[in-house]
């Protein structure tokens, strides 16, 4: 079930983050304040993924002027591999297109399974960005647009 974050919901997500971030390298930097990254001022929505009650996956959609780009997509790395991920993405896709606006994203090189996921959901590559904040971990900016 994806239901909208409430506040109770953030140490939760932070937690899960650190888990990511620990196993998948996403974050690529870790943040300063990781719940308020996961607030951002510009958010249309954001939304978690629940099985049995326990969050199990996070996606904020944002305004970018106007169209908007999922951002802080990940699943608890105990839950990967169960359509998580594609069922927030699709939730986005769908959202964004209710709200009548284009959808895309971007994500860093070094996400090999997150590239994967975006594109067996049909969405397309659109371009390269080389980065210098990646360190050796990543060094391009890949950016995607919706089916």
């Amino acid at each position: 079930m994806i239901r909208e974050r409430h506040d109770e919901d953030l140490p939760v997500c932070v937690h899960i983050l650190r888990a990511v971030h620990e196993q998948a390298g996403y974050p690529i930097n870790w943040p300063t304040d990781p719940a308020r990254w996961l607030t951002p001022e510009d958010a249309l929505g954001i939304w978690v993924a629940v099985d049995a009650e326990q969050v199990v996956g996070h996606v904020i959609l944002t305004a970018a002027g106007p169209a908007a780009e999922v951002e802080r997509l990940f699943v608890d790395p105990k839950a990967t591999g169960q359509g998580i991920g594609r069922q927030l993405l699709q939730h986005c896709v769908t959202t964004a297109a209710a709200l009548d606006r284009d959808l895309s994203l971007e994500v860093v090189d070094n996400r090999g399974a997150a590239v994967h996921l975006y594109r067996r959901a049909g969405w397309l590559e659109t371009g390269r960005t080389p980065i210098d904040w990646g360190g050796e971990h990543a060094s391009e900016l890949i950016r995607f647009t919706a089916p």
